[in-house]
């Protein structure tokens, strides 16, 4: 083996390591931005035409209508979500609708606890992971929203 060719095959790899960070770094926001959409969409969709999902706790949450019409609202206010982060300029909306959404949400956690949790408070059952990820997914919409605005934009508004 010649001298130096271990450095060299090392070199290539971390060419190759950097090319593919850089491009998770270029799309990567998008990329999560438009998945998370299209993921509010489909199981946005769902509610309102009728399939049963974990969502339906949070309509037997809150008594302001009967939950067969909670739960569809709550369906298309997903639907509305995803589109709003499907449309860039609208991500903003798409985060104050998500917490207009989260009182309801952990509200099930206290109302319900004997559905939320296995054994209160360390092991959630399928219901309350499904709610908890509805947290983690507000925080990710915050994180997303905080890259929809460029530096030039934010640097034109403010040499005006």
């Amino acid at each position: 083996m010649k001298k130096g060719y271990f450095p060299q095959i090392w070199c290539q790899i971390l060419d190759i390591d950097q090319k593919i960070f850089d491009a998770f770094h270029k799309h990567g926001h998008k990329v999560h931005r438009l998945s998370l959409g299209f993921i509010f969409i489909w199981f946005g969709l769902l509610k309102p035409f009728g399939e049963k999902t974990t969502t339906s706790l949070l309509a037997h949450t809150i008594y302001f209508f009967p939950p067969e019409i909670l739960l569809s609202l709550l369906g298309w206010w997903e639907v509305a979500i995803g589109i709003c982060l499907i449309y860039r300029p609208l991500v903003r909306f798409s985060i104050a609708l998500q917490f207009i959404r989260i009182p309801g949400t952990i509200l099930a956690f206290f109302m319900h606890p004997e559905v939320c949790f296995v054994h209160i408070p360390l092991i959630p059952s399928p219901e309350g992971q499904y709610l908890i990820k509805d947290i983690i997914i507000l925080f990710a919409g915050i994180a997303i929203a905080g890259t929809v605005y460029s530096e030039k934009t934010s640097k034109q508004c403010f040499q005006k």
